[in-house]
C-alpha cells in the first residue's frame, strides 16, 4: 500500500473529455441545453486549473488570514449560487440563504477540523481549504433543492408547514442516497483518492464516514435552517 499517486499526462486526461462530449451531443440532438452544457464544462475547466495554481500558493503561504478569506468567498458564491433555481427571488433569499450556509456549514466544519482532526495549526490550509469546501457545496445543493420545491409547492397552494417538509425531504435525497449507496454501489472521492495514494483501505474509511457525517449534518442544518426563515417572504407573496 505505498504505491505513489501516478501523475496523469495531459493526452491521458484529454480522454475523460469523451463520455461529457458524448453527453453533450446527445443533448444537442435532443434539442436540450447543449450549450450550457459545454458552457458548464469549459468553465469547470478553466476554474479546476485556476485554483490549482490557487491552491498551491495558499498552502505555501500557510497563512490563517487568507484561509479565512477564502471560507468566506465560498460561503457568499454558495449562497448566490444556491438561489439560482429561483432568480427571480434571488435578492430576497440571498441573506437567508448566506446565514443558514454559514451556520449549517461553519458549525460542521469548526467541530470537524478542530474536534474530529484536531488540525495543528487550527487554519491548515491542506486540510482546512478542501473540507469546507465538501461542506459548504453540500449545503449549497441542498438549499438550492430546498428553494426550487418549495418555491413549486407554494405555487400549487400547498400550505407552507407542509410545503416546507416536502422541500427539506427533497433537498436531503441526494445525501440520502448516498448514504445507501456508499461502500455498496460507490467509493467516494475522498476513500478513492486515499486508496489510490497507498493509504490503508482501513484508514480510508474512517475518513469516509467523518465526510459522509459532516455532509448530512451540513446540508441537513443549513437546509432546516433556510425554510424556517424564509416563511415570511413566501406567505407574504402568496398573499399578494
Amino acid at each position: 500500500m505505498n504505491q505513489t499517486l501516478q501523475a496523469i499526462p495531459i493526452f491521458n486526461l484529454s480522454l475523460a473529455f469523451i463520455p461529457a462530449l458524448i453527453t453533450i451531443v446527445i443533448l444537442y440532438k435532443w434539442s436540450l441545453n447543449s450549450t450550457n452544457a459545454l458552457y458548464a464544462v469549459s468553465r469547470m475547466l478553466v476554474q479546476l486549473l485556476l485554483i490549482g495554481y490557487f491552491l498551491t500558493y495558499i498552502f505555501e503561504s500557510d497563512s490563517a488570514g487568507i484561509v479565512i478569506i477564502i471560507l468566506a468567498i465560498m460561503v457568499f458564491a454558495s449562497s448566490w449560487i444556491a438561489l439560482g433555481t429561483i432568480a427571480d427571488k434571488r435578492m430576497q433569499l440571498y441573506k437567508h440563504a448566506f446565514v443558514a450556509i454559514a451556520i449549517g456549514g461553519g458549525f460542521t466544519v469548526l467541530l470537524i477540523t478542530q474536534g474530529v482532526l484536531t488540525l495543528d495549526p487550527w487554519y491548515a490550509p491542506a486540510s482546512m481549504v478542501p473540507i469546507a469546501g465538501m461542506v459548504f457545496a453540500n449545503a449549497m445543493n441542498s438549499v438550492s433543492l430546498a428553494a426550487e420545491r418549495l418555491n413549486a409547492e407554494i405555487s400549487r397552494n400547498v400550505p407552507y408547514d407542509e410545503a416546507r417538509k416536502i422541500a427539506l425531504q427533497a433537498s436531503l435525497i441526494p445525501v440520502i442516497n448516498s448514504l445507501f449507496a456508499v461502500g455498496l454501489v460507490s467509493l467516494p472521492g475522498m476513500m478513492t483518492g486515499q486508496i489510490l495514494s497507498g493509504v490503508s483501505p482501513l484508514i480510508a474509511v474512517r475518513y469516509q464516514i467523518m465526510v459522509m457525517c459532516m455532509i448530512l449534518g451540513s446540508a441537513g442544518i443549513a437546509t432546516a435552517y433556510f425554510l424556517v426563515t424564509v416563511k415570511p417572504i413566501f406567505v407574504k407573496d402568496k398573499s399578494n
